[in-house]
């Protein structure tokens, strides 16, 4: 019989997934009623972006950085708009899965050098000590939840390093990541097929 602590964590779990995928819903739907308009009112846009993507590989990798602000999700449509064939679809999917793995590292990262300061110590004794048990207990888990939930995967990277997860034990919590972008671009391509 499961205890009430992991039937919290279960729970905290599939309410996130949920919620990723009402707001990924949410996000499809204005797609597709918005579609036929932004092909028409942004098609200059839309090719000039697919001519020179650097900038938008930079505007992602700094939005997952810095707590994920854009839904990938948004990203992964420009190409979709431009009725890019499977293959380049599938190249442009696994840059932006890199990209977002390599942010998270950053953010552990700067949570582990961020630790150090005496403005962590401040916010740490002020706000964080009655959650410092259960960060350092829970914060695999909570960076699970932040790979394949809309929850900010930057921000719980950070706190995994803000506590000192085991660093080869995050990187490979971290995968989970590959498969969000996965199921999610394969929706993304699916919806924009369907309509």
């Amino acid at each position: 019989m499961e205890n009430p602590q992991e039937e919290t964590r279960s729970g905290f779990l599939f309410k996130n997934i949920l919620r990723g995928l009402v707001w990924f819903a949410i996000i499809i739907t204005v797609f597709i009623f918005s579609e036929e308009y932004i092909q028409t009112t942004f098609q200059k846009d839309i090719e000039a972006i697919h001519s020179r993507p650097l900038p938008l590989y930079a505007l992602f990798f700094l939005s997952e950085v810095v707590f994920g602000l854009v839904p990938p999700e948004l990203f992964m449509m420009v190409w979709v708009l431009h009725k890019v064939s499977v293959a380049q679809y599938a190249i442009n999917l696994t840059i932006l899965t890199l990209l977002s793995y390599i942010a998270g590292v950053i953010g552990y990262w700067i949570g582990k050098n961020f630790s150090r300061t005496a403005l962590y110590k401040k916010i740490s004794e002020r706000y964080l000590q009655q959650y410092d048990k259960q960060l350092k207990r829970y914060g695999g888990f909570l960076v699970f939840v932040g790979a394949v939930t809309p929850i900010p995967f930057s921000a719980t990277c950070m706190l995994a390093g803000s506590v000192n997860l085991n660093f080869r034990f995050f990187l490979l919590i971290c995968i989970s990541r590959i498969a969000r972008f996965a199921v999610y671009g394969w929706l993304v391509w699916k919806g924009s097929v369907w309509f």
